[in-house]
């Protein structure tokens, strides 16, 4: 190779390196911010629009303390070490749905209080005062707890009316229950009561699946052919409750029933191939289930929903 001076090779057009000091830049450490994701998952479902809303998430210790009551600490053990997870250790998500319908907005649940589902709302972009419905599928305090303003006296969806199954708010009206008479209790005006297969609006029917609680009520959602079922806490974990659907689960009313809907209620989402959206399960809390032996697999939603956007 010919060598050039560095004048020549200005006038030839080849660049020479040049000896510059370049400073050295200070690095700021950057805070640690922790774990998170955003608090709304949105898609289409048909012409509905459907979000799933984050409006709380905790950890727990002890959690067989909580699901499957009636295994051996081995079978647990066993199960949590098949899936990945701890035995001493769960965490829990509180999951209202939000659908658009294209004519209402209808919210199943609300959350242990109003903050939450108020901060999860607010980041997907609706505000208290747009909700039109709102769908209790039963009267536990992590449902109803948002029924209310911070002030407990100020109903936190102003503009909406209420729906909720008959036998559910039949049992709570006679039950002694400070989250009932606070939170529900003072909208007893505003709601309407449904039975098995009573609908909510065009394209959502309420369904019996008693044993949670007394008069719990799962929901199927269709629109152009597309369905998808809200299945509140028939199902409290993904694992423990569905692998083992015959695991008792501390907070079931009747654990006989409640194991007798799981099986059915998610045999025949499992048979009919379609997505479920359940309040306590991973968040964005969707997802799909496979019968497994006596019971489910789990199968998260990845992108087979987006494709309907």
């Amino acid at each position: 190779m010919t060598n050039l001076s560095r004048r020549q090779a200005m006038f030839a057009g080849v660049a020479m390196p040049l000896a510059v000091a370049v400073p050295q830049i200070a690095k700021a450490e950057a805070a640690l911010l922790g774990a998170g994701f955003a608090p709304w998952n949105r898609f289409k479902l048909g012409s509905f629009e459907v979000t799933t809303l984050l409006a709380g998430s905790r950890a727990s210790d002890k959690p067989q303390e909580t699901f499957g009551t009636n295994a051996s600490p081995e079978e647990f053990q066993a199960l949590a070490a098949a899936n990945f997870i701890p035995a001493d250790r769960t965490q829990n998500f509180f999951t209202p749905t939000l659908v658009n319908t294209g004519t209402e907005l209808v919210l199943f649940d609300t959350g242990l209080a109003a903050e939450g589902t108020l901060a999860a709302l607010s980041a997907a972009g609706v505000s208290p005062e747009m909700v039109d419905v709102v769908v209790l599928t039963h009267m536990h305090g992590d449902h109803i707890g948002g029924l209310m303003g911070a002030d407990g006296t100020t109903p936190t969806f102003a503009n909406a009316r209420y729906v909720t199954g008959a036998v559910e708010h039949n049992h709570w009206s006679g039950a002694a229950n400070e989250g009932f008479d606070m939170n529900v209790r003072p909208l007893n005006d505003k709601i309407t009561f449904l039975d098995d297969g009573g609908s909510v609006t065009g394209g959502i029917t309420g369904i019996a699946a008693f044993g949670h609680s007394p008069g719990h009520m799962v929901y199927q959602i269709e629109s152009d052919g597309q369905r998808l079922m809200i299945t509140a806490d028939t199902a409290n974990h993904y694992v423990w409750s569905l692998q083992k659907p015959d695991w008792e689960v501390r907070f079931d009313a009747d654990k006989p029933a409640a194991a007798a809907v799981r099986k059915q209620v998610f045999g025949q989402i499992a048979a009919d191939r379609i997505p479920f959206i359940g309040y306590h399960m991973p968040f964005p809390a969707i997802g799909y289930v496979e019968a497994m032996g006596d019971g489910f697999r789990y199968v998260p939603a990845t992108y087979q929903l987006m494709l309907n956007g």
